[in-house]
């Protein structure tokens, strides 16, 4: 074997004549199977009517996930606006998808329920502390005898101190309830 033939083959018979390459074959569009969806909130809309694609290994299921995360809901319910009866859609943690499944071209009314806001909790634990300030302040001129007795800081300890501590230890006790009934506390 010679040195130059032993790297690389190259083609021995080449055609005659220079044929122009052959076309390529025909594309084939599948349809995508989608639904109609008209999405209330809270029983009042319809808010929006749209179109969602299905998914899944068979194009049958209703991406809920996407849905929720679009449009700010916490969760949704299949709907019945004549009746305004409605019952959950459930889905899969895993991949967002509904367990049921959906045909295309299906008309479906959605009723969600919006995600809680943090505005709400955050206000009210806001104004709970500036009242119970303003109260402690209007009756005790001074911080209390039983305060001065505890001395913790070696110095005053302002009466909204104790009304902070008080709102925010009672407010983590009741989220960390089931949090600690889940370890055995």
């Amino acid at each position: 074997m010679d040195k130059e033939s032993a790297g690389e083959i190259e083609e021995s018979c080449k055609s005659s004549d220079e044929s122009p390459p052959k076309p390529m074959p025909k594309t084939i569009r599948t349809k995508v199977p989608e639904v109609e969806i008209h999405l209330f909130r809270r029983g009042k809309g319809p808010i929006e009517i749209f179109k969602s694609s299905l998914g899944g290994w068979d194009q049958d299921r209703l991406e809920v996930h996407d849905i929720l995360e679009k449009y700010g809901l916490k969760s949704i319910f299949a709907f019945n606006p004549a009746s305004g009866r409605s019952v959950p859609i459930r889905f899969n943690a895993k991949n967002g998808r509904s367990l049921l499944p959906y045909t295309d071209g299906s008309v479906i009314f959605i009723d969600g329920e919006p995600k809680d806001s943090l505005v709400k909790p955050i206000t009210k634990i806001l104004l709970g502390i500036a009242i119970i300030t303003i109260l402690v302040a209007m009756l005790f001129k001074e911080s209390p005898e039983w305060m001065k007795r505890f001395n913790i800081l070696g110095g005053n300890f302002p009466p909204w101190v104790l009304a902070c501590v008080v709102i925010v230890f009672t407010r983590m006790r009741k989220r960390t309830k089931d949090v600690l009934k889940k370890y055995g506390w």
